[in-house]
């Protein structure tokens, strides 16, 4: 076997191995946690956000850190960011951050972009724990994210190889709104619709720092929308399915 055949074969293997992650590596739910997942579950299916006014919508814009892009392939969560906002408005004083414990090993090219090193994942708290923590902070609020495909990829995997349930919640994407003003924006980069938005980079490549320039890229225009006659998310969604 060549050199680039052998490492294409190990992480080939070690995407198999992998697949299952947090298997086998964390304790079993406790059933408070399992009553409180049901619980939220029942109240996202009956809860109704379409009609609330985009002024007094309550969500909570979120970032993953992880070691690369496909979940399914053996890639992991390293850390959850996340800032709670009302409307347009950003509550910077009620955030959540966590790392999530691994004993893997981390590349140098992941540790040197996110800042996050093997030792500190040691000592993180469980999957399972941190998942169900940022459960109760998110509550049955939609989630918002830049580029959502991801994180929605890799809540799915981690809820059910958890807590063996469906990752229920609505995420909305930034390009939801984006759209509304400049359709060719919706796949650009963070840093790039910070640009556009006047929107000062900091702490680039952390959860928490990423979901806080979301959220104002988020704000910027949620205030856009309202400004040219939207009052909900269904309208903005009866609009969308038109173009």
């Amino acid at each position: 076997m060549r050199m680039n055949d052998l490492a294409q074969y190990f992480r080939l293997i070690s995407g198999k191995l992998s697949s299952n992650i947090y298997a086998g590596i964390q304790g079993q739910s406790n059933p408070q946690q399992l009553s409180f997942i049901r619980q939220l579950q029942k109240e996202m299916k009956v809860k109704n956000n379409l009609d609330t006014p985009l002024n007094e919508l309550e969500v909570v814009v979120f970032d993953l850190e992880t070691t690369g892009f496909y979940p399914e392939k053996g890639d992991r969560v390293l850390s959850i960011g996340a800032v709670k906002m009302i409307g347009p408005h950003i509550e910077d004083n009620h955030t959540f951050y966590s790392l999530v414990k691994s004993d893997l090993p981390l590349s140098a090219e992941i540790s040197t972009l996110t800042n996050i090193h093997e030792d500190q994942l040691r000592d993180a708290p469980d999957a399972r724990d941190v998942l169900v923590q940022f459960f109760k902070y998110t509550q049955s609020h939609i989630l918002v994210a830049h580029h959502s495909k991801h994180e929605k990829s890799f809540m799915q995997k981690m809820t059910w190889d958890l807590l063996k349930t469906r990752f229920e919640h609505r995420i909305i994407d930034t390009s939801f709104l984006i759209r509304l003003s400049d359709s060719s924006m919706k796949s650009l980069p963070l840093e790039e619709v910070c640009h556009k938005c006047g929107i000062v980079i900091k702490d680039r490549h952390h959860a928490l720092g990423d979901a806080i320039m979301t959220a104002q890229i988020w704000s910027s225009y949620l205030k856009i929308a309202q400004k040219n006659g939207y009052s909900n998310l269904r309208e903005v969604y009866e609009h969308l399915a038109k173009l």
